[in-house]
């Protein structure tokens, strides 16, 4: 018997997932971590009143789920003050993201993003063959001057920026986003992905412009909403734009209770401040630690800390080794020079103490090993 190939694409392609899981390094090293801080995930939870509609949604849960996702399109649209004719809902913007390469890149075309932003992009543009051009940060900020001479080098159908970025929690004024879209070649896309905006400061999130067909602007659940494991993020861009979408996404994508979660979510946006409060805390928190152990919190508008380890990428990735062994789950970036630090996602009261506890000893045992 001979199984069909693939394409030929895919086989170009690593099986390997962009992120390695927690869970997967918890069955790797036989135990689990006892800090879970590496995923940027909200370990303050989803509000209450979510979980109370998501168990409810549950009954009805043989049914498909409205794939207009009528509900929440029109509560999100009243929320931001648009037209549900600009919002598509998707499974988180990983899904999104996978559905914007579909629809605009062949073999051959050229994206642009930054050298060791978000690699979930990279993962998307590399399986529909699409031609990854990457600039470098500038001072742990990602860099929308290089980001549009390389589009306009390169003739890119989309450009990928995050405001506030990952993996460095760093981000610009809403007048340098405003700049680069008024910046952009003819016939490009700006992904503008704003997972964090919702922890960020305020002028950090430029007007909406529902005319500009070139910006398609991402935001999720997942950060402060705290649903990561539901998979709901959201589009907002023209409603041309938008209405493209429906030609090739999943139109039952987003499950029954996700969206019912989602709505109620929304809602209460009473338990999204004392969130943002937790995680400002938290913040502080860990970048105190840092200090107390003569390393460098880098600035955050997001739900995680970049700390600079004040040496190579090598000393990092013992540092993050280490605090691993000792069961607290970090991560850390993955290119130069962003890689001399760790990344560390806000917590808790008995996550931080945990972290606090490990961090001297982890250091310890790393420049033990220099």
């Amino acid at each position: 018997m001979t199984a069909p190939k693939s394409t030929a694409i895919a086989q170009t392609l690593s099986a390997i997932s962009p992120f390695v899981g927690p869970e997967t390094n918890e069955r790797a090293r036989g135990r689990p971590f006892a800090a879970r801080l590496g995923a940027n995930e909200s370990v303050f939870g989803p509000s209450p009143k979510a979980i109370a509609a998501m168990q409810d949604a549950a009954k009805d849960v043989w049914m498909y789920a409205d794939a207009e996702c009528f509900e929440l399109r029109n509560a999100l649209a009243d929320y931001h003050g648009l037209s549900a004719d600009n919002i598509l809902i998707g499974e988180g913007i990983d899904g999104l993201l996978n559905y914007v390469v579909r629809l605009f890149i062949e073999p051959g075309d050229c994206v642009v993003t930054s050298a060791g932003a978000y690699p979930t992009f990279n993962y998307h543009v590399a399986g529909f063959g699409g031609k990854i051009e990457t600039v470098p940060f500038k001072d742990d900020h990602e860099d929308p001057d290089a980001l549009l001479d390389k589009a306009r080098e390169c003739g890119a159908k989309l450009v990928y920026i995050a405001n506030p970025d990952n993996p460095m929690g760093s981000w610009h004024n809403a007048d340098v986003i405003e700049d680069m879209i008024a910046r952009l070649p003819d016939g490009c896309l700006l992904i503008l992905d704003e997972a964090y905006i919702e922890f960020a400061p305020e002028g950090t999130a430029p007007e909406w412009d529902m005319d500009n067909p070139q910006v398609l602007r991402m935001r999720t659940f997942s950060k402060a909403y705290g649903m990561a494991g539901a998979r709901v993020g959201y589009a907002i861009g023209h409603p041309d734009l938008i209405r493209d979408f429906g030609k090739i996404r999943n139109h039952f994508g987003a499950s029954r209770i996700s969206l019912e979660g989602a709505v109620a979510a929304l809602a209460d946006q009473d338990y999204l401040v004392q969130t943002k409060d937790n995680v400002a805390r938290s913040r502080d928190r860990i970048a105190e630690a840092a200090r107390a152990n003569g390393l460098e919190p880098l600035p955050s508008a997001t739900n995680f800390v970049t700390i600079d380890c004040g040496s190579d990428s090598a000393f990092a990735k013992r540092v993050l080794s280490e605090l691993m062994e000792r069961d607290i789950f970090v991560r850390m970036p993955f290119n130069p020079p962003q890689d001399r630090c760790i990344r560390i996602s806000t917590g808790p009261e008995r996550e931080m103490e945990l972290f606090e506890k490990a961090l001297p000893k982890a250091l310890t045992a790393a420049r033990a090993a220099d």
